[in-house]
């Protein structure tokens, strides 16, 4: 049975309006709607690296923070969680486990937090703050996570991120021997950071900060994760290989730790790697399903389907590529069903016919709904209908073009009045790539092809979501197309060499680089761009451009 919450009468007093404080403690604490349970873990125990967060308390309270600290690094926030309820039920007065509550609650990379999280994290904070028997530094983390929570209802989510951000910079510095605290710095660095910012100044700064905790700490999981997150951008991935390498081993019993390096491996065209990260995540996530009770799939998998398809088509791998969207059609339900969740169902089978070049299936795609709400997820959804729009253009369905960019545009305009300029950005590229095809198709080509390089340039100046292995499929990848298709092959040469510094080691993007090479007489150069498609898909099937790439490899050598 669980322990009698007793807080004290300034505490209660703080919680509870004036007309309910006579409410029993237990149940003022319950409202609050915790999670509980006990822990659940798919791995070998709780190997989840190492921690060391000093706080007060018994030695069962600490070794419970320490684990839940761990859980809350490696972005396991409902296991987290229920520990920090554990710690509250053992000791109520413990701020820093209400503090682990608002964490929680966070997930700063990943979607903003739901009006309910909002609501729990700011209640969790104001009884934080209300506990008087904390010390001065166990204050600072309770303002710091504070500074987001407050105003919540009127203040941007960007701006609350800025606002952790500078207070957690203020701890670090006042505290300058607390690991922990320059580790949250680092993630709050990279929460604040601007997609649009191509300097990186803050992901540097984080990177500076954890490069210098490495050496000592190769088995913390906010080092090894926050490195990865950090450098997950195609100018700086190769910096952050050894702790993707590191990270599966440092935390085992981590379904997200276990898919965390793939973000490295997909940044630097390693699909081995990543299909194996992502079949060991994927494999774990449903085991917690499963012991969870949870109805249906568990987010965690959808992520790693992603990923997993991802990887299958750049090898080439079309068999393995189909399996995992034929699985996704089996899905009903999946908890939560959020940003993430909606993203793979989007683009699982976008991916595929795109890469493919099935135009015709890509006009007559259908969007799944399993248990998601679409319509709060315009940039999602429009992924759906950008690959409608591609295959109607490739098969000169002009009607069923403008349809689909009738419904980009009013997804577009949906996410402008959200003031979402990230989404709203995405949707726009989608929409100038959706015209420039059109333009093409009606013979157009000079404005085609300006429409198109100004798609291309827009995203070059965003960043992929972290959330997402990369684009559908590159503006700069499809500017090399376009100009292949008008015979320009030195432009188009030149696309798709610069679209393979961003995205190495696609088989779209090798395979186009290779045939202007070789219809432009350089076969050096068509000879290496083959080779490499020969050596990344050896275990490929299904795409003719395999074939051709084994030809020709072949009379290079003979």
């Amino acid at each position: 049975m669980r322990k009698s919450l007793l807080l004290s009468p300034l505490l209660v007093a703080c919680l509870l309006p004036p007309s309910c404080q006579q409410q029993p403690t237990t149940v003022l604490i319950e409202n609050i709607n915790l999670k509980r349970g006990e822990l659940i873990g798919c791995g070998p125990g709780e190997q989840l690296g190492d921690v060391s967060f000093s706080i007060g308390g018994s030695e069962k309270v600490k070794n419970d923070f320490n684990l839940a600290v761990k859980l809350l690094h490696s972005f396991e926030y409902d296991e987290a969680e229920k520990v920090f309820a554990r710690i509250i039920d053992e000791q109520p007065d413990c701020a820093m486990a209400w503090w682990g509550v608002a964490m929680s609650n966070f997930h700063p990379l990943w979607a903003p937090p739901t009006g309910d999280e909002l609501k729990k994290g700011a209640q969790a904070i104001g009884i934080a703050r209300s506990i008087d028997t904390k010390t001065e530094k166990e204050a600072g983390y309770i303002e710091a996570i504070g500074a987001f929570y407050d105003h919540h209802a009127t203040v941007p989510h960007r701006t609350r991120s800025a606002a952790f951000e500078k207070a957690m910079e203020k701890l670090y510095k006042k505290y300058p021997s607390d690991k922990e605290a320059a580790i949250f710095y680092a993630l709050a660095l990279n929460a604040a950071a601007d997609p649009t910012d191509k300097t990186y100044f803050r992901q540097k700064k984080a990177g500076t900060i954890l490069n210098a905790l490495y050496p000592e700490g190769p088995d913390h999981p906010g080092i090894v994760h926050y490195i990865i997150h950090t450098y997950d951008y195609p100018e700086l991935a190769e910096q952050a290989l050894p702790a993707a390498r590191q990270y599966a081993f440092v935390a085992p019993a981590s379904a997200h730790a276990l898919h965390m390096p793939s973000h490295i491996f997909t940044r630097l065209g390693l699909w081995d790697e990543c299909i194996q990260s992502n079949q060991a995540s994927v494999r774990s996530a449903q085991c917690y399903a499963q012991a969870a009770g949870i109805k249906g799939h568990w987010d965690e998998e959808l992520h790693g389907l992603d990923y997993l398809t991802y990887s299958y088509l750049q090898k080439g791998d079309m068999d393995s590529a189909r399996i995992q969207w034929d699985y996704l059609k089996t899905i009903r339900e999946v908890h939560p069903a959020n940003f993430k969740v909606a993203y793979a169902f989007a683009a699982i089978p976008a991916r595929y016919v795109l890469e493919n070049k099935l135009w015709k299936e890509a006009a007559a795609l259908t969007l799944d709904t399993a248990n998601i709400d679409w319509q709060q997820f315009p940039w999602q959804e429009s992924i759906y209908h950008f690959a409608r729009l591609m295959g109607a253009v490739h098969t000169n369905n002009k009607l069923l073009a403008e349809v689909e960019l009738k419904e980009l545009k009013k997804r577009h305009n949906t996410l402008l009045v959200k003031k979402d300029e990230y989404q709203a950005t995405q949707v726009a590229i989608q929409i100038k790539t959706g015209e420039a095809w059109m333009a093409l198709l009606e013979g157009n080509q000079h404005i085609a092809l300006a429409q198109m390089r100004e798609a291309a340039e827009l995203e070059s100046r965003t960043e992929k979501h972290p959330v997402t292995p990369g684009e559908v499929i590159p503006a700069m990848e499809l500017l090399g197309d376009m100009l292949a298709r008008l015979k320009k092959w030195e432009e188009a040469l030149v696309a798709y060499e610069a679209d393979l510094k961003t995205h190495p080691n696609r088989l779209n993007g090798l395979y186009g680089a290779a045939v202007a090479a070789e219809r432009l007489g350089d076969f050096t150069k068509a000879r290496r761009y083959y080779g490499k498609i020969v050596e990344i898909g050896r275990d490929g099937s299904g795409r003719a451009e395999m074939g051709r790439a084994r030809l020709f490899s072949r009379k290079g050598r003979d």
